[in-house]
């Protein structure tokens, strides 16, 4: 018996197959969503259930400002919070560095200590409230900070539920913000799910990140052939840790953006599945199911919004909420239309919000698990996608793996090759981009974008000075040398980084007594 109905009265299934449809070929199975490889999604009854986490990424100025506006989104039902950190955070800098000079709480909330993480995630319940943090070469100490503030609040380690991006990896093909050497980054990435797993069970240790691959100007096939390539970096590390296999990789999780080219997207997300699935069991021998299980989170394309014209970005947004829908995330970020302006209002991050709330309960994709499956341009572009990206692979790996790959600038000179084409049919016209190269208007109405305070900066710097004159400096000290100690030799170095969080050690200094021992790198540039 049908669970829905169409608008118009008929039978909807929750789920489909190839005997529901007039003239199919029973002997073209997919198999069920919820089961090995996975290509109809990764549970059974995916949005029926439930739908996906509405997690709207946030973060800027200061910790207070962006707890207010943590606030708001939860109260206009948020399901998740997504941490946006400034750049000085990224880098593991604190915000009185010579260096973090102009971009204290610009592109993210300011976090130097303990005490700003406490500010920042104020009258929030941790035991109830997901969060996920956009970190990576620091991700380990903002973890650690989280979990302090959450011990402080009563919150059992075991309670916390959430997700560090912690992909070192993508940062040296396309985004830059690295710190230490990839050895080094990969130990430090090895010891985060060692203490996870000890620690913290229901944390996903790392979110391995097409985005900002496809940001960068990766194709849909690069996105998920390198973003899988790192996975297997990842893991093999993980493994030659002496980890099993089966004990970190049920919490490894996805990040992809969502094009307005919705088609291929939905195509692209299904082969994603597929390819992870049979890597894991195939190439790393894991049994238990959840690790060969690709959950992801996605996000709209900010590349593709435009400062012209910017309302249509409410279209584009829209357009590619559903096609991570109808791909089969597991959680979704939608980007503020005024976002390739400035950071976004208020009201601009609250309709990014309604945009999602719209799919979600207004629309009928939730009715059913996997609508798209038995298509032929889905299936077939599924094929095609899944047939690249594994040639793309293979390419990786004939290189020497992901990291040998990146050494001799093989992702980045890759993705600067398509960069750099669409650009030129952009320019040319051949690609359209309404508003920008097409259907433009002569004047532009005024708008009014949110502007951070440059008073931050000093007022950050301020609370340094004074967290630095009332703390225990001499325990600070002999935390950090043990910080270093631990990193000179094979210890974990995550339980010596919490004592010295917890001393009220900053950010910045945990990452320069690490600077100190692993070295920092130093990209060769590729011509």
């Amino acid at each position: 018996m049908s669970e829905q109905q169409t608008e118009s009265g008929l039978d909807l299934q929750s789920v489909y197959g190839p005997g529901d449809r007039a003239g199919a070929d029973p002997e073209q199975d997919l198999g069920e969503p919820g089961q090995y490889p996975y290509t109809r999604g990764v549970y059974s009854s995916m949005y029926t259930g439930r739908p996906w986490t509405m997690r709207q990424y946030a973060g800027f100025g200061t910790a207070a400002e962006s707890n207010a506006r943590y606030h708001e989104l939860v109260n206009n039902g948020t399901g998740g919070l997504s941490v946006a950190f400034d750049l000085p955070t990224q880098m593991g800098y604190d915000s009185d560095h010579p260096l973090a000079s102009g971009e204290v709480g610009k592109v993210g909330v300011a976090i130097d200590s303990i005490d700003d993480m406490k500010t920042l995630f104020g009258g929030l319940p941790l035991d109830k409230v997901s969060t996920s943090m956009t970190i990576n070469a620091p991700a380990s100490s903002l973890m650690l900070m989280y979990q302090l503030v959450a011990a402080e609040q009563g919150v059992a380690s075991n309670q916390l539920t959430g997700t560090i991006q912690n992909d070192v990896l993508k940062e040296y093909i396309a985004r830059g913000t690295y710190i230490y050497p990839p050895a080094e980054s990969l130990r430090l990435i090895s010891d985060t799910f060692a203490y996870c797993h000890a620690e913290m069970p229901k944390w996903n240790t790392i979110s391995i990140s097409g985005y900002h691959m496809a940001e960068a100007g990766a194709t849909p096939v690069q996105e998920i052939a390198f973003t899988l390539a790192n996975a297997k970096e990842y893991v093999r590390a993980a493994i030659a840790a002496g980890l099993d296999v089966d004990d970190f990789a049920p919490r490894l999780s996805f990040f992809f953006v969502a094009r307005t080219t919705l088609l291929e997207e939905v195509a692209k997300f299904r082969a994603a599945r597929r390819m992870w699935a049979r890597i894991m069991k195939e190439e790393f021998g894991a049994k238990n199911p959840k690790s060969l299980m690709l959950r992801f989170h996605t996000q709209t394309a900010g590349v593709q919004l435009t400062a012209q014209q910017p309302e249509v970005n409410m279209v584009r947004v829209a357009l590619q909420g559903l096609g991570a829908v109808f791909g089969g995330t597991q959680s979704l970020h939608t980007n503020s239309f005024d976002e390739a302006i400035a950071l976004p209002t208020a009201k601009a991050a609250r309709l990014a919000l309604r945009t999602q709330q719209v799919i979600a309960f207004e629309s009928d994709v939730t009715k059913t698990v996997d609508p798209f499956a038995g298509s032929y341009v889905i299936e077939s572009m599924t094929d095609d996608v899944e047939e690249a990206a594994l040639a793309l692979i293979a390419a990786v790996e004939e290189r020497g793996g992901a990291v040998a790959a990146i050494e001799l600038g093989f992702q980045k000179s890759e993705i600067e090759r398509t960069a750099y084409d669409t650009a030129l049919g952009i320019d040319s016209g051949e690609r359209v981009v309404v508003g920008l190269n097409k259907f433009r208007t002569e004047t532009e109405e005024p708008y009014e974008p949110l502007r951070v305070d440059p008073t931050i900066e000093a007022a950050q710097a301020e609370r340094l000075a004074r967290l630095r004159e009332t703390r225990d400096n001499e325990a600070v000290d002999r935390a950090l040398a043990q910080v270093q100690a631990s990193a000179r030799g094979s210890d974990n170095v995550l339980y010596p980084m919490k004592d010295a969080l917890q001393a009220r050690a900053t950010g910045g200094e945990v990452a320069d007594a690490l600077r100190e021992v692993w070295g920092q790198y130093i990209p060769t540039e590729t011509f």
